[in-house]
């Protein structure tokens, strides 16, 4: 069986109720999600963690309307500069994520390449790095706030004014051990105790996503490492963990206990996910495809055995 579900970019709401709904035609021994990543172009992985997921909304107010900003700046508040100083909490000097009751993950003794890395990112001349610890701890181990975007008077059409309001889109990325639902309440009581000068304070979540361990030893795990293996000519695959996320996995784990959950890789490290000109290498590609189906095959001969 393939089921194609076209919903995790945005949450998959839906999923849960129909894998209730269809669940002993979807019980399975071995379940294939293969929306992963490759350690690096030319080396297989198979994914063994995955980050949860928080996304929210936090909206300042300081007045009912705009005013001017110089008859009132000075001793009015402006709900940007407030923002900004709000969103400025939660991060430390050195970058590591600072709201109380979020946790990390234990050490990960595979690192990545500094200079990999900044390749990959696309990091400019003198930009530094955030946070402390390998930077396999900061991308799959440990929790990690990013403001995506933020409702406010664009720039070249803002009048002299306060601005009365502002709005600004966090997505927080959860360490695999965490619970979305503290995890979103921890956020919430940290931007409602740091708000400045007394504004007045909205957060509201938009959706969120259990993060996953997955235990990859066993009959299953092995055929798919094999397969691998076959596919990339020799190469051992690597155990690698993943800073994104994909909620329903954690969702099919509680679901079905008792399969092997197997998250493959098509992308490589260079493919640009969720950027401009997302792409894939061809090469990369071709050994994808081969591994799945020789995979399929070593899973059904595993399972016979």
């Amino acid at each position: 069986m393939i089921f194609v579900e076209g919903e995790e970019e945005f949450g998959s709401a839906s999923l849960e109720l129909l894998l209730v709904e269809h669940r002993d035609d979807l019980a399975a021994d071995v379940i294939v999600i293969a929306d992963s990543g490759n350690w690096d172009i030319g080396v297989p992985a198979l994914t063994t963690s995955l980050r949860g997921i928080v996304n929210m909304f936090v909206e300042v107010r300081t007045a009912d309307h705009a005013i001017h900003s110089g008859m009132f700046g000075g001793a009015v508040p402006d709900s940007l500069t407030v923002l900004a100083k709000l969103l400025a909490t939660l991060h430390d000097d050195v970058g590591d994520v600072a709201v109380d009751g979020l946790i990390s993950a234990g050490p990960i003794p595979l690192d990545y390449p500094e200079e990999r890395l900044r390749r990959e990112a696309g990091l400019l001349d003198g930009v530094s790095f955030v946070g402390t610890g390998r930077l396999t701890e900061r991308s799959w181990g440990k929790p990690a706030i990013a403001v995506l975007g933020i409702d406010a008077p664009r720039t070249a059409e803002a009048p002299n004014a306060l601005v009365p309001s502002a709005k600004a889109k966090l997505s927080v990325r959860l360490a695999p051990g965490d619970d979305p639902k503290s995890a979103y309440a921890a956020m919430k009581a940290h931007l409602e105790k740091h708000v400045s000068w007394g504004a007045h304070v909205e957060v509201t979540l938009e959706h969120d996503g259990a993060p996953c361990v997955i235990d990859a030893s066993g009959p299953m795990y092995d055929a798919a490492r094999g397969a691998f293996r076959t596919a990339w000519d020799g190469v051992d695959p690597v155990d690698i963990g993943v800073g994104g996320s994909i909620p329903f996995i954690a969702t099919f784990q509680e679901m079905f206990p008792e399969a092997a959950i197997l998250v493959t890789g098509v992308e490589d490290p260079y493919a640009q996910a969720h950027g401009p000109n997302e792409s894939l290498h061809l090469g990369e590609f071709a050994r994808v495809c081969l591994a799945e189906a020789l995979l399929l095959k070593n899973v059904a001969d595993a399972a016979k055995a």
